[in-house]
């Protein structure tokens, strides 16, 4: 495939990946399940802008802030938005204006709505998030029943939803954590309806949860790392397998590419790159790549990644620069300036996968994809290679 014209590093996104991700995920749940896509941190660094046109199957979007569900609407998402992050009190109004669906755990964001409220009919929709085990954003259970009677008691606050989040269910096989944090969450919504209605969305699942625990799934999955074809962990995947319910083929979405800026050919024992932390043993053929950690591109991968040219591997050498890599492309023949070199994806049979790149950075696979930098040029591409996913 050509690279865009002028472009020297760019963002592939393959565009039937979404959607067949989405129908493996939707397998897993029983009939009637929602599925909510989470597209928080511009669509976990793959672009936002372009990946809800990819997700025309997702009955809800998840992200982060209001400025990033404000983007949504602006997009033309009129489907409904739930924001999991937190809202500043100032401009909770914001939020109620663009009929946007707010996760609380404050009761001063309960008191500040009730002002936002004040035109006839004006609803906040809001999703109480309970504190289960993750120390992170949540009501505490010994708080809940007076949270609870604060939302139904102020108007034009309506309570859509009830939600927690697992702490270990991604990195483990030791699930017992997930299964503690269940049980609170199920004697929290015992709690809520006795206080009233039931809630009609109640959601608790992420990816991994959404694969491995039907128990989880409730009203609604909320998926993130799954919608782009990765798996959250090599433990989900290895639990999925050894489990009785479906085991989904994901397909990664994204692929990372740059072109060739410069080749030239060092003698032995020639230094490469800043602290001089590789020398040649060989005359050696470099390309220089116009791509750096400036890009996402991490810079722990220097003198421990490859590159794919020609769907062949070339050693990383050097540190990795904010602009720059290079690549000893001494053993790939035929290279020429300008041709396109593969750093994350798949090149002839070759790919390098987030996972992969991830080991070699000591991170994850999330990380992987969310650093991207968002200024890069994205392309929505059809057909070619099928990059499956597998940690085998």
């Amino acid at each position: 495939m050509l690279a865009p014209m002028g472009t020297l590093v760019w963002v592939e996104l393959d565009a039937d990946a979404p959607g067949h991700n989405l129908r493996e995920l939707r397998a897993c749940a029983g009939e009637g399940v929602k599925l909510c896509a989470v597209v928080k941190s511009n669509a976990y660094g793959h672009g936002v802008e372009q990946m809800v046109p990819l997700l025309d199957d997702a009955d809800w979007f998840a992200v982060n802030s209001l400025d990033e569900g404000l983007e949504l609407r602006r997009l033309g998402v009129s489907r409904p938005v739930l924001l999991v992050g937190y809202v500043p009190l100032d401009r909770v109004g914001e939020a109620v204006g663009a009929g946007l669906s707010m996760t609380v755990f404050n009761a001063e964001t309960i008191r500040a709505l009730a002002g936002a409220c004040g035109e006839p009919g004006q609803e906040a929709k809001v999703h109480l998030k309970v504190e289960t085990g993750t120390g992170r954003q949540g009501v505490l259970m010994e708080e809940l029943a007076d949270f609870v009677r604060l939302v139904h008691s102020t108007p034009g606050v309506i309570l859509e939803g009830l939600s927690t989040h697992y702490a270990n269910i991604e990195d483990t096989l030791n699930h017992s954590y997930a299964e503690q944090q269940l049980a609170v969450f199920d004697e929290a919504l015992q709690l809520v309806c006795s206080l009233g209605p039931r809630p009609p969305v109640v959601h608790t699942a992420c990816s991994a949860a959404s694969i491995l625990f039907p128990e989880t799934h409730f009203d609604m999955l909320r998926a993130g790392i799954s919608v782009y074809g990765l798996w959250p962990s090599r433990e989900t995947y290895l639990s999925a397998l050894s489990g009785s319910g479906p085991v989904p083929d994901l397909v990664p979405v994204l692929s990372l590419k740059t072109r060739v800026a410069q080749l030239k050919t060092l003698p032995r024992g020639s230094c490469v790159g800043y602290g001089c932390t590789f020398k040649t043993s060989r005359s050696t053929r470099v390309a220089v790549l116009p791509v750096g950690y400036a890009d996402g591109y991490d810079r722990s991968l220097g003198n421990r990644a490859y590159v794919l040219v020609r769907g062949q591997r070339a050693p990383v050498l050097g540190r990795i620069c904010m602009n720059v890599v290079m690549a000893d492309v001494t053993d790939v023949e035929g290279v020429q300036l300008e041709e396109e070199v593969t750093l994350l994806g798949r090149s002839g049979d070759e790919r390098i996968t987030a996972e992969l790149m991830a080991e070699w950075a000591a991170t994850i696979n999330y990380e992987v994809v969310t650093r991207t930098s968002p200024f890069l040029t994205r392309k929505v591409v059809r057909g070619g290679d099928d990059p499956r996913a597998g940690l085998a």
